[in-house]
């Protein structure tokens, strides 16, 4: 049932590590990059809410609950990838960057719940690792795909280089065919009559999503408005990496920072994949020793100390001219990258009432989302005005908010007796 979430991730991996680069080869400037990442920050605020309300109080005795839902966001995806290797403009590619990020988070929440439906208590711990593992599989191998493809694919394929379009097409393929697979292989419970009552008294409305969000805003726990000001940081950080990681490499190991019709900045763009696939792996080899350490010493400097190693890392990234050290480098926040995937979670948790769980994770996303809807619209400023477009100085002010995010996560006030095993881990993409 998780095989359709392996096309999902490889899709947000293609936004990640390709779609800045093919910005690059189009003509952005670096200042330029934050505001043309707008669409996902604003779609999973927007989108994921709206999705997740609709399919709660949907039901087709021939099409599911979940299904049509991330059958759309899978075949949207489909579609936009499909074509967006065609872009001949700058505006084209963001324009439809827009489009493959809502199909994305149209997939992306009801195929939470599509597990959570289907798994009781004691099957949803490996049922949520399942889908932690196919996120690190699709993100490693999109980042090999855009190492290997340009050593296979040699030329241009309209404006850009044709492995841009052999990655977007098996992307295209693997969107839409791994959901399908799911769908074909994994039927749905039918809802109780008990819940199809409350779907007939309580009709879905655009509305109503928004007053549940509301109302557990107004009564959100302390410990939840502190994790807040970690994710203002964290999150903010990421973005900032995501967006300059080829070019800080391109600047400091292949000396250039030309970046149209630019063969050396195509390699150096291959090894960043290379490189971006190695924290994916660290990510899944270190993710479950991070819950016996967190039992051992509290979620929260855990999460603390991997913070620090991913900062370390971004602080030492600009600086490395040897491309085989970046591999240790960005190590640190592979390990780092682990923990954001579950621990932060696990700190909350004991303060959040069950019956609004599913809401909270909701807020939880959203407070992943605001600080890039942030970045997005301020970065490029910072950059231009204060660290001179300079791809590497970018890394390293993201490096330093890594580091104040770890301050912050040391500041949190935890309930001591929250029970770890009872606490699911939760993948990634926004």
């Amino acid at each position: 049932m998780n095989v359709g979430f392996f096309g999902i991730q490889y899709s947000f991996g293609l936004q990640q590590s390709a779609v800045n680069p093919i910005y690059d080869m189009l003509g952005a400037s670096p200042d330029q990059i934050p505001l043309l990442n707008l669409a996902g920050p604003m779609t999973g605020l927007l989108i994921q809410p709206i999705i997740g309300a609709m399919s709660d109080k949907t039901w087709s005795p021939r099409f599911g609950r979940r299904k049509p839902y991330f059958f759309i966001g899978a075949l949207m995806c489909s579609i936009a990838l499909l074509f967006y290797p065609l872009s001949s403009s700058l505006w084209m590619a963001a324009g439809l960057l827009w489009i493959l990020d809502m199909g994305n988070n149209t997939a992306m929440e009801p195929y939470r719940a599509f597990i959570a439906d289907k798994l009781d208590a004691s099957q949803q711990p490996t049922g949520f690792q399942a889908q932690s593992f196919f996120t690190g599989l699709g993100q490693t191998l999109v980042n090999l795909s855009i190492f290997i493809f340009p050593i296979l694919f040699i030329g241009t394929t309209g404006s850009l280089p044709t492995w841009v379009m052999a990655s977007f097409l098996l992307g295209s393929v693997c969107s839409i065919g791994s959901v399908w697979w799911s769908m074909r292989t994994t039927s749905e419970i039918p809802p109780t009559e008990e819940e199809l009552a409350e779907m007939k008294a309580n009709p879905l409305s655009i509305l109503s999503p928004f007053k549940d969000i509301f109302s557990a805003i107004k009564d959100m726990p302390k410990v939840m408005w502190q994790l807040a000001l970690v994710y203002l940081f964290q999150w903010y950080a990421l973005f900032c990496y995501w967006q300059n990681s080829s070019k800080s490499i391109a600047q400091s190991v292949w000396k250039t920072t030309k970046y149209q019709d630019n063969p050396v900045y195509n390699e150096a763009v291959g090894w960043t994949g290379l490189v971006n696939g190695w924290y994916n792996i660290v990510m899944f080899l270190v993710a479950f020793s991070l819950v016996y350490f967190a039992k051992k010493y509290s979620p929260k400097m855990v999460h603390a100390f991997c913070l620090i190693l991913a900062g370390l890392g971004f602080l030492a990234f600009p600086m490395i001219e040897n491309k085989y050290l970046l591999f240790p480098a960005i190590t640190g926040f592979g390990i780092g990258w682990a923990s954001m995937m579950g621990i932060p979670y696990l700190i909350v948790v004991g303060a959040i009432p069950k019956e609004r769980y599913g809401v909270y994770m909701g807020i939880i996303n959203m407070m992943i989302v605001i600080p890039m809807l942030i970045q997005t619209l301020s970065f490029g400023y910072i950059l231009k005005h204060f660290l001179n477009n300079d791809p590497g100085k970018a890394i390293s002010f993201a490096g330093i908010l890594l580091l104040i995010a770890a301050f912050a996560t040391l500041l949190i006030k935890t309930n001591k007796n929250v029970e770890i095993e009872d606490v699911m881990p939760i993948s990634g993409g926004h």
